[in-house]
C-alpha cells in the first residue's frame, strides 16, 4: 500500500491533488487506453515535475500516460533540460503548463513533488491515488553555475531513484 497522505492510514480510492483556487478537482473522463494515467504536479512546472514526467515516461514504458503541470506556468528551466540531456533524456518538447487544463480528466496517480503543491489542495475526489514526494527546489540554488548544476543533478538523481523504487513497489506481483 502507498501511504500517500503520510499518516499511516489506508487511503485507497481517496486521492488528493491541487486544484486551482477551487479546492476540488473533477476526475471524470474516458480511460480507454488501458494505461495508468499519472499527473505530476509542482508549483511552477519548470524543473522537478518536468524531470519526473520525463523519467516516468522513460522508466514506466507503455504502462503510463504521463503529464505534468503547475499552479503557475513559467518555462522549463534550462538547467533541468541540461542535466536531463546528460542522461540522454530530452526536455526540448516539454513546456510549462498549468493544472487547469487537466482538471476534468481522470488520473490514476497524482504525484506532487514539492511541498507547496502537496499542501495547496488537500482533497481530490475520484479514483486518483495521491502521492507526495518532497524534493528540494533546484531552481532556488545559488552560487556558481557549477554549484547550481550540482544541485540540479542531485535533485534529478533523487527523483529518478524515487520513481524507480515506486515502480518496483507497484509492479504487478506474480500469481501465487
Amino acid at each position: 500500500m502507498i501511504d500517500s497522505a503520510g499518516d499511516g492510514a489506508d487511503h485507497k480510492g481517496l486521492g488528493r491533488t491541487l486544484a486551482a483556487d477551487s479546492g476540488y478537482c473533477a476526475a471524470v473522463t474516458d480511460h480507454s487506453s488501458g494505461r495508468d494515467r499519472a499527473l505530476i504536479l509542482c508549483t511552477h512546472n519548470s524543473a522537478r515535475s518536468q524531470m519526473a514526467e520525463r523519467f516516468l515516461r522513460e522508466l514506466g514504458g507503455d504502462r503510463f500516460e504521463v503529464a505534468s503541470a503547475g499552479t503557475v506556468a513559467t518555462a522549463v528551466h534550462p538547467l533541468a533540460a541540461r542535466v536531463m540531456e546528460e542522461l540522454g533524456l530530452d526536455l526540448r518538447g516539454h513546456s510549462s503548463k498549468t493544472l487547469d487544463r487537466y482538471l476534468g480528466e481522470r488520473w490514476d496517480y497524482v504525484i506532487t513533488v514539492c511541498d507547496q503543491a502537496g499542501e495547496r489542495c488537500p482533497l481530490f475526489p475520484g479514483p486518483a491515488r495521491r502521492i507526495h514526494w518532497s524534493f528540494e527546489d533546484p531552481s532556488a540554488a545559488t552560487g556558481s553555475e557549477a554549484d547550481r548544476l550540482a544541485t540540479f543533478r542531485r535533485v534529478r538523481d533523487a527523483i529518478r531513484d524515487r520513481l524507480r523504487a515506486w515502480l518496483a513497489e507497484i509492479a504487478p506481483r506474480p500469481a501465487a
